[in-house]
């Protein structure tokens, strides 16, 4: 089939359906939902945070010789939310240190160290970082607060950008679901979120936004076409946009993510967050302006 007769194809199943395929995110977002809201539930958050945003105890053990899975049991039971990691030598892949992390305080923690190492720990053969609940929840707050901030002024710059509500609505829209969806993935994942983790966020919502604005210019403010193959070219467009930056992501997770858990965290979200984006921008918001744009044509006619 060549691509005129597949545009062509295409065009007449998306004219019949697109209002349908508008099911397919709602009963996502429904489950999402009731998800969240049993997650919450049960843990009186809608995510799992690391130390950085709850507070507690990060060591760093300089030996290649211990075991992580044996450290994890030893420890799971005496210290309270712990997590173990390796840090691998970039070249060789072999493990030359090990980091713990948990909301026990750093006297504790130090205790139950030593008397699974069996020696005394000190500034040469390790290091130790405490951070505050009170610090670290205030610190979390500001993250939020950003976040929002983000928000309003992204709905301000695409409402004085485009004046047209609806479609303004969409681009939040699919921001949003795109940081509902990630943090569900992560919540099902059993991955904390730290501080870092939100930082991305915010760069997954400027990247929608980037996808969802070349949408609506494409097929709103351009008259040359139909609608439908406005549509096919701003997908050809954007999908490109997203694929590269997909697949730029997922290598440097691949290659740089396993030896920095900030760097894994960050390119983990955005890979996921990229994915959602897809979905968000090229099955909900395109039913969406295509509902709009056949309207306002009507309308004009």
């Amino acid at each position: 089939m060549n691509t005129e007769n597949f545009k062509k194809k295409f065009a007449e199943f998306h004219d019949k359906n697109y209002k349908k395929l508008l099911l397919i995110p709602l009963i996502l977002f429904i489950l999402g939902s009731v998800y969240l809201g049993v997650f919450y539930s049960q843990n009186n958050d809608f995510f799992h945070k690391d130390i950085s945003l709850t507070g507690g105890t990060s060591v760093t053990i300089n030996d290649k010789d211990i075991v992580l899975s044996d450290l994890q049991n030893y420890i799971s039971d005496k210290l309270e939310s712990t997590n173990v990691r390796e840090i691998s030598d970039l070249i060789t892949k072999e493990q030359i240190a090990v980091i713990v992390e948990t909301k026990s305080d750093e006297q504790e923690t130090r205790n139950v160290l030593e008397n699974f190492l069996g020696y005394e720990l000190d500034e040469k053969n390790s290091s130790f970082e405490f951070t505050g609940s009170s610090l670290s929840e205030n610190f979390y707050n500001q993250l939020l607060i950003a976040i929002l901030i983000a928000f309003a002024f992204m709905a301000i710059v695409v409402f004085i950008q485009f004046r047209l509500f609806i479609p303004s609505i969409a681009v939040i829209t699919s921001a949003f679901a795109n940081i509902f969806f990630t943090t569900i993935t992560l919540n099902i994942l059993g991955i904390p979120i730290s501080t870092a983790g939100i930082v991305s966020i915010l760069m997954i919502i400027g990247y929608s936004v980037d996808t969802d604005i070349l949408l609506i210019n494409k097929v709103l403010r351009k008259r040359e076409g139909s609608v439908n193959s406005r549509l096919y070219n701003s997908f050809k467009t954007g999908i490109l946009m997203t694929v590269t930056s997909l697949l730029a992501v997922t290598v440097a997770l691949i290659i740089v993510g396993q030896f920095s858990s900030i760097l894994s965290q960050i390119f983990l979200i955005m890979t996921i967050g990229l994915g959602f984006d897809v979905l968000n921008t090229w099955l909900t918001n395109v039913s969406i302006i295509k509902w709009y744009a056949l309207k306002k044509e009507k309308n004009e006619n």
